[in-house]
Order: C-alpha cells, then structure tokens, then sequence
C-alpha cells in the first residue's frame, strides 16, 4: 500500500507572517477593544502544522525521537525570553500591583514556569472563591501551557504512529499518523463542542478542548501535496482566510464561544492561507505575509506575545485606569516591540546556536535563566505567607476590637493599620475552606465536617448554605466552647439554602443539593439550622429559603440572620489606595430601611424560625456602611465578611442564638 505524498520541504514564509499577524491582533483586541481575537487559535493550528511535520520528518529521516534532546530544543527556543519575562513581572509586580493581587500572582509566575497555568485558570474559572481575581500579568500564559504541553506530548503521538504502522496494522506510517490525527481531531473536537456548551470558562483553558486545534494542524501537514487550486482560487480564499484571522474577534465573542466549533472560523483562516501560498499567484496573500516587515515581526511574535501583556496590565495599574489612550496604547506596543527585539536578539539567539547534544553547558545556560525569577518569586511567597501566618499574631483585642467597639464599648488603637492588610485579607477564610470541607460549583455531593466541642456537646448547629453562610462560620466557632456547641457545616459555592422558587436562577447542581441536604437534617436533625434571611440587600425574604424552612418544621429549629451588604469595590484593595471614608457606601444604597421579615408576610413564616438583624448595628450606621470597623477589615472582598471580623461579632451573635437555640415551638 503506497503511503501519503512527502511535501517537498521548504521555509514557508507566510507562516511566519501570519504569526505576525496574529500576535499583533492579540495586542490590539487587548489593548485596545478590551477582548479576544482568537489569534492563540492561529498559533495552535500553526503550531500542531510545523511540528508535526519536523517530528515526522526526523523520525523518517533517523528512524528515532531522541525525547531528552527534543525536551532541549524546546527549551533553549522557550526558556531564555519566557524566564526574563516572568523574572522582569515578578519585579514589576512588587513594585506596581496592589499587595491584594500578589498571591495570585505568585501562584501564576509558577504554574507558568512550569507550564500548567491554563488549568490553574479553568480551576479559577469555577471556583468561587477565585472568582473575584483581577487579570494578572502572566494570563497571557495560559495559551503557552497548553502549547508547552502539546510540546512534550506530541513526540509519543509520532512515536505511537510508526509502531501501530510497522507492528500492529502493517500499515503505511503517514496514513497511520492521519487516521491517528482524525481520531485525535474528531474526538477533541466533540469533547470541545460539548464542554464548551456545558461549562465554558473551563473549557477555554482545557487542553483536551484544544488538542483538535493541533491535529488539524498535523493533518494539513500530512494532506497538503493534494490540496491543490488553480492561482486565481488560490489568491481569493488567501485573502478570505486573512480576513478572517483578522476579524473573528469583532464578528464573535471568542473569550465567551471558544474553544468549540466557533474556533474552526479561525483555524479555518490560516489553513486558507497556507493553501493559497501552496498554490501562490501573483496577487496572493503570501505576497504581502512573505514580506521582509512581516517575517521580521513574525520572528519576534513570541518574545511580543509574551512583553505585551505584562506591561498592559502594569499600565493599568501605575495610572490607575481600565483603559488605554490611543498614545498609551502605540506606547505599549513599541515598548513590547523594543523589548522583543532586544530579548530575542540578545537572549535567545546565541542559546539557540548551542547544540542539543550539549548534555552540560546547554542545560546550565537554560537553568541560569530560569533560577532567578523562580528565587525571587519563592522569596516574595515565602514573604506573603509570613504575612499572613503573622495576622493573629499581631492580633489583639485592644487595638483590633472590631464589632467589639460597638458590643463591648471598646476603643480602637488610632496609631495602629487595621487587620487584615491586603496581604493577609486574600488568605483570610473560614477553616472549613483549608479543610475541603464544601462542595465546589459543579458538585451536588453533600460534604459535611465538625467543629467545636464534637465530645458530648450541649446543641448541635448546621451551618446551611454558601459563602453568605460560610462568613459566619468563625463567629459561631468562637461561641462553641462557651456554649457547648457542635457546629456542623454544609456548605456549597454559589449555592443558597433555598429550593426551585428562588427569585434567581438557580443552579441544577445547587437545587440537587439542596434536596439531599434537606434529607440529611431531617434524618440527623440539628438542634438548630443557621442561614441568611436575605440576600444581599433583599427587603423581603425569599420564598425559596420560606419553603426550606417549613420542611424543617417539626423537625428542628433555624435562625435566620439578615445578609450582609455587597460594598461597591473590593474592600482590601480600595483600602490600599484609599481612605476609609473613601470605600464606605450610603446605607440608603445598601439596605432596605427594614429587617426584611418585618417586609414579608407573618403567615408566611414558620413558626421554627428566629430572625437576628446584625446588619444594622454591626455593619452600617445611620449614614454610611464601613470597611473599616475598631480597626478591623469588615470584608476580605467586596461582599463576604473577613475572618477576623467574624470572630470579632461573636457577643453579638451570641445572644440571638441562644434565643433560636432555647425557643419552643
């Protein structure tokens, strides 16, 4: 059986030029258009095209894939720019991020040193504890995750392909290789279309939504000799596929569609382009891509995809802004283009002249360059954790009284900064989160875990809900010892104790939930269920969490305390650039002037439920609600109470909840 045609090899220019084109468009649609263009879409195909066939072709021409040397090559064409990059971003970020953004940042530089930050993002994209995360400065990082992985993986796929050709089918090796990337394509692809229906923001960042991307890359390489037009077919789709790299992020919402069968639009484009180049004309779009400017700027689109974003992100802070000015943005981008031309003719070029088979001096020179961003980025961790581990040890009730100012009477310390700092307020959550003691966004599992006296206690609280729940958590914690208390926790990201007739959508996963943790209360009843009676500033009580409570009826007690009210920014980080005062917003805005079970019908609620009102006094007086309260953080984001303000309304909690906890019914 006569195996698929060998392309004749040759450099192919406009390749080159369409990565320039592409790295450009990322820079423009993120500075200035404030999306996404798809052109990480042209790399991936391009990618999966050039190194399937320089795989392919040194496993026919040497009969092996030497994996140790191949690791190499890809690290002295990645590592030298890469490293800088994240060396000169730690730097930067230190000297120009808010501190409420180092941990993230810091969590960034590393999983993109070692290139798994796309699923640290698809991680982030479904967990609501990260959701709040600002952009960092290595986002753009993501993309070469998923092509460092496609990297290391792809020689075993050409590996796989000789020996099912030569052992297992007897088949010819390209065709094996093509039926092989079919499979991959048709696969992925699938999977992508269904993921990315099902779950988008992870899908974004799945490698495995992505691998079609570059099998179809490996295909083209594979089918190209027999893709043949005439010159005049040739020049028209050259320019259509040009056009469409260009413009597919201003006809589609990529960043909220991708990676599905929307993402052929792009791929589609450069498979046009190179097809057209295949069969090149006069008037052909590989004319202009060919070009000296192009294949210059092409040569450096790495080091410019990896400057641009970086210093985007730092110009939003250093100036304050969520915009870029025309002469802001043309800085930007000359910045980039400076820094690319110096890091890929300095840095890059010399180690790519060292031979792979240079088992010491090529591993060194690529270990010199990695070392100092990963030892300033351990060291700036190392700093934030001590931050953090150091909050309750700062710690004390006379200068940090929080709610206690207002309980107890007690003055705050004036000379003393309030707690936490925004190091600390990141890190700043309940215990049962350090635990995995809840169930993610997508999960409909109960989890359940105890805390406070769990040997012979006097009562039994479940702590019922999301995170408007879970912030209470420290304070019910700091009562446990004084009154017996055993507090069990059900908790679920996103997730209000409530049932289908919630005024807001609802989860499916949440309203499963729910169903199964209403069963386990009532066949473990609780001497009492704690949850929000309101959400955010809700005047009335919704008639979701009313039927939650009335199939507890009979079967055990609830308190139902008014929620707390979503401040306009986030608190940590409006703290460090502003005064106090600055951050508070109006009560009017915040609150109904009324505890909402005073707004809702009295026949409507069951007779097993106590209300607290803690809001009022606690968390907003007559004109304003604070950030700041007896010199402690009231948030550690815009809307969940911080830790250490939890613990501080314990008295204030205490005496509603022996109220619920002693009531008869």
């Amino acid at each position: 059986m006569a195996d698929l045609q060998v392309p004749e090899k040759r450099f192919r220019p406009e390749i080159e030029g369409v990565r320039a084109v592409a790295a450009f468009l990322v820079a423009i649609y993120h500075i200035w258009l404030g999306s996404v263009s798809g052109g990480v879409d042209v790399f991936f195909i391009v990618s999966g095209y050039l190194i399937t066939t320089t795989l392919l072709t040194r496993m026919e021409r040497e009969g092996r894939i030497n994996l140790f040397e191949n690791v190499l090559g890809l690290a002295r064409r990645l590592f030298p720019i890469a490293f800088i990059v994240l060396l000169f971003t730690a730097i930067f970020s230190i000297l120009l991020l808010p501190q409420s953004q180092w941990e993230q940042t810091i969590g960034e530089i590393f999983s993109s040193a070692f290139y798994y930050q796309n699923w640290q993002l698809a991680n982030s994209a479904i967990d609501y504890l990260a959701q709040n995360n600002n952009a960092s400065p290595l986002q753009h990082f993501w993309a070469l995750s998923i092509q460092g992985q496609f990297y290391i993986t792809w020689p075993f796929v050409i590996l796989l392909s000789f020996f099912l050709a030569k052992k297992v089918f007897k088949t010819p090796v390209r065709k094996t290789l093509l039926g092989l990337l079919i499979t991959f394509f048709v696969v992925s692809i699938g999977y992508s279309i269904y993921i990315t229906a099902v779950n988008q923001p992870w899908a974004y960042f799945d490698t495995f939504a992505r691998v079609w991307e570059f099998s179809l890359g490996g295909i083209l390489a594979l089918l190209l000799p027999y893709l043949k037009f005439n010159k005049a077919v040739s020049a028209v789709i050259g320019w259509i596929g040009l056009a469409v790299i260009a413009f597919t992020g201003m006809v589609l919402p990529v960043s909220s569609l991708f990676p599905g069968y929307v993402a052929l639009l792009p791929t589609t484009g450069v498979i046009f382009v190179i097809l057209a180049a295949e069969n090149g004309s006069r008037f052909g779009v590989e004319n202009l891509l060919g070009s000296k400017p192009f294949l210059y700027f092409g040569s450096i689109s790495y080091a410019f995809y990896l400057w641009h974003w970086p210093l985007l992100i730092f110009y939003y802070s250093y100036w304050d802004t969520d915009t870029v000015s025309i002469p802001g943005g043309v800085g930007i981008i000359a910045t980039a283009f400076v820094l690319s031309v110096l890091s890929s003719k300095i840095l890059e070029t010399p180690v790519r002249t060292i031979s792979v088979k240079s088992k010491i001096k090529l591993p060194a020179i690529l270990v010199t360059f990695m070392l100092p961003a990963l030892l300033v980025t351990y060291f700036w961790g190392n700093y934030v954790d001590q931050s953090q581990d150091a909050l309750y040890e700062d710690y004390d009730v006379e200068n940090y009284p929080g709610a206690l100012s207002i309980s107890d009477n007690i003055k705050a310390n004036p000379d003393k900064e309030p707690l936490p700092t925004a190091v600390q307020a990141e890190d700043d959550l309940p215990e049962f989160y350090g635990d995995n003691c809840y169930t993610g966004l997508e999960g409909s599992e109960v989890t359940s875990c105890s805390y406070g006296v769990t040997d012979n206690p006097d009562y039994t609280v479940a702590l019922v809900g999301g995170s408007h729940s879970g912030h209470w958590f420290p304070a019910l914690k700091e009562l446990s010892k004084d009154l017996n208390l055993q507090i069990d926790v059900y908790n679920k990201d996103g997730c209000r104790f409530s049932d289908e007739n919630f005024e807001g959508a609802l989860s499916e996963s949440c309203m499963d939930w729910n169903e199964k943790v209403v069963d386990t209360l009532k066949s473990d009843p609780p001497d009492l269920v704690f949850s929000p009676a309101n959400v955010n500033d809700g005047a009335t009580i919704p008639e979701g969490y009313i039927h939650q409570w009335e199939k507890l009826e009979g079967v055990t007690k609830a308190l139902a305390v008014r929620d707390t009210p979503r401040m306009a920014e986030d608190i940590p980080l409006c703290l460090e650039e502003n005064s106090p005062d600055e951050c508070a917003i109006p009560t009017e805005a915040a609150m109904s002037e009324n505890p909402p079970w005073e707004n809702t019908d009295a026949e409507d609620i069951p007779d097993n439920v106590t209300f607290a009102d803690l809001t009022t006094d606690y968390f907003c007086n007559d004109e304003t609600c604070e950030p700041v309260i007896g010199n402690v953080v009231v948030y550690r984001d815009y809307n969940h109470i911080s830790t250490l303000y939890s613990k501080t309304l314990a008295p204030a909690l205490k005496e509603p909840l022996v109220t619920a906890l002693e009531k008869t019914e």
